[in-house]
């Protein structure tokens, strides 16, 4: 695939994925009956979020130690918990509203800080890994490097606050 076309898929699919994300914030809560409890969804997600920071911290160290075939194994389970986590993310908050927060003081500045740069960091976060992901695929090695010294810290940083702001809003849901 041509460098350009990859840079567009990478694009387009960034972008429908936000805009699905956004839309979802506007959208009513589903009413209609559904057969489970919709707030294991959250805590599913912060689950997905654990498993993506362990397996981002795992291909680090492996490719630290030059060892590609982990290094990939374990950017794939970092892309399937994200994956997941995403399709969790989009149904909890097709099915529910958001839940606020309900902190005081400086806990609640402090959630909101977390919260916008995790919010921020994903959207950013999206496009860097996709074509990490593509590079490193390609073999396209020193530009596979430049971008996922970037993406890596960016995405851990995005996985480990997706577990903080869970638990600091769990209380609220």
């Amino acid at each position: 695939m041509k460098e350009k076309n990859v840079g567009t898929l990478v694009a387009i699919l960034s972008l429908v994925l936000v805009a699905i994300i956004t839309v979802l914030f506007f959208l009513p809560a589903y009413d209609g009956e559904i057969g489970f409890n919709v707030l294991l969804l959250p805590l599913l997600n912060a689950i997905f979020n654990c498993f993506t920071f362990i397996a981002l911290v795992i291909a680090l160290i492996a490719i630290l130690k030059k060892n590609v075939r982990i290094h990939r194994a374990f950017i794939g389970a970092a892309f399937t918990s994200t994956t997941l986590f995403l399709v969790s993310y989009v149904t909890y908050h097709y099915l529910t509203e958001s839940t606020t927060y309900g902190g005081e003081g400086a806990l609640r500045s402090i959630y909101f800080f977390i919260l916008l740069t995790h919010i921020l960091l994903a959207i950013v976060v999206v496009p860097l890994a996709l074509l990490s992901a593509i590079r490193g695929l390609q073999m396209k090695v020193d530009k596979h490097r430049r971008i996922a010294r970037w993406t890596m810290p960016i995405w851990l940083y995005v996985s480990l606050t997706g577990v903080i702001v869970y638990l600091m809003i769990s209380p609220y849901y």
